[in-house]
């Protein structure tokens, strides 16, 4: 009579609406909102005065475009060198200082005497920080609500980031006009230490759920890694969760060229670049506002392919109008990432699961600075349209692979129940 109970009580949750006002409902999680929303939109408005700044400096397009590479390539270093940080520190107090210490670093870009070498070497400081807390936020959000809101708990963490990623690039510029770009460097250190101050005065002191390591930091950090690639369903879920997104990213690697393609002007490759984030947004509201837990998790496949489709019809080179719209239909399908998290938390033990979301943050960032960079190369070669098409068709191919396993048992997943 118990199990029954039980087995009842786990379907009831699978197949129940849980809606962001559940995550809303806890004050530590609004303040991790709060500061991510902050922290990243001063972030973004930095590295447009920073790519200002330095092709100023420089003249040179090579450097300027290292100012947007670097926020990519500390992930490897922070994110897999150092990821068994997340389990020797607490996370708030491992967050609190990530934060504080970006805080420092950049104020001190906004001395106006500041070699461009040294201007950058600070920006990979600072993204090696944000890469080793990552893992340490994402125990925080979980820990800030209970197991049924963690869902819709993500979704508005990606939500905020979206919105202020755009904002941030939108209004960096009308900023830049009030603001020199040493002040806009400045700016983003305040939201820095605001998001510090925040996390340390809101959020509970949670406690680290795997033992201290003993083993030396490089070498624990080699060795989780491997315990989080250990299990098969973790390492294809992970694996599905960085790739999609470097495929993802051909169209906004290629706004400029394609827009010129296509003669429009400057002001539609900035309607181009929100248009994926736009499509996500949507998306993740329809996901949580209509599908329940079950129905998430069942959907990725079905929904990652089909995010990739639009894509294909690139091959004939449509107009920027119609472009446009084929890339709001597949950020909508974005909505496979409520129940990849899902999916990747069941999947990770415990005791793995800071580790696993700071090894998964650094792939993630990885991979997709590697998306921009395949993206360019292939479109030097065959031309932007081209590109987005053959990325749309490495998307559907890699999600064929990596879920075939799923397609196949789930008819006898439904059948059993």
């Amino acid at each position: 009579m118990g199990l029954a109970a039980n087995l009842r009580d786990v379907s009831d949750q699978l197949n129940a609406r849980v809606g962001y006002r559940a995550a809303f409902g806890s004050r530590e999680f609004r303040a991790l909102l709060t500061g991510q929303l902050i922290s990243v939109g001063g972030t973004s408005v930095a590295a447009v005065a920073l790519t200002i700044l330095v092709y100023r400096r420089t003249e040179s397009p090579l450097l300027a475009s290292l100012t947007f590479a670097l926020g990519f390539l500390p992930y490897v270093l922070g994110g897999g060198l150092l990821s068994s940080v997340v389990d020797r520190v607490r996370p708030r107090r491992l967050v609190t200082c990530s934060d504080s210490g970006a805080a420092v670093l950049a104020a001190t870009m906004a001395w106006p005497a500041m070699p461009v070498p040294a201007l950058l070497a600070i920006l990979f400081a600072i993204g090696t920080l944000s890469s080793v807390s990552g893992g340490a936020r994402a125990v925080l959000v979980r820990s800030s609500v209970s197991e049924d809101a963690y869902v819709p708990a993500r979704s508005l963490m990606r939500i905020v980031v979206q919105f202020a990623q755009i904002g941030g690039n939108a209004g960096g510029g009308a900023l830049l006009l009030i603001l020199s770009p040493s002040g806009a460097l400045l700016a983003n250190a305040a939201s820095f230490a605001f998001s510090a101050g925040v996390v340390r005065l809101v959020l509970a002191d949670h406690d680290n759920a795997a033992d201290i390591p003993q083993a030396t930091l490089l070498r624990d950090s080699l060795h989780g890694a491997r315990s989080v690639f250990g299990p098969p369903e973790l390492r294809r879920l992970l694996l599905l969760g960085w790739l999609a997104p470097m495929f993802a990213v051909a169209p906004e690697a290629l706004a400029a060229p394609y827009v010129a393609d296509h003669g429009g002007s400057s002001t539609l490759v900035g309607w181009w670049l929100i248009a994926l984030p736009a499509g996500l947004i949507a998306g993740d509201v329809f996901g949580v506002r209509f599908l329940s837990a079950q129905q998430q998790r069942r959907v990725v496949a079905p929904a990652v392919t089909a995010s990739f489709l639009p894509y294909l019809a690139f091959a004939f080179g449509p107009p920027i109008a119609p472009g446009l719209a084929l890339l709001v239909a597949s950020g909508a399908c974005g909505f496979y990432s409520l129940g990849l998290d899902a999916r990747v938390r069941d999947a990770a033990p415990t005791e793995l699961f800071a580790r696993t979301m700071t090894i998964n943050s650094a792939g993630l960032m990885t991979l997709q600075g590697a998306g921009f960079a395949l993206a360019g190369t292939v479109a030097q070669v065959f031309g932007p349209a081209a590109a987005i098409a053959l990325a749309g068709a490495c998307g559907i191919t890699f999600t064929v692979v990596l879920l075939r396993p799923d397609l196949l048992a789930r008819p006898q997943l439904e059948s059993s129940a």
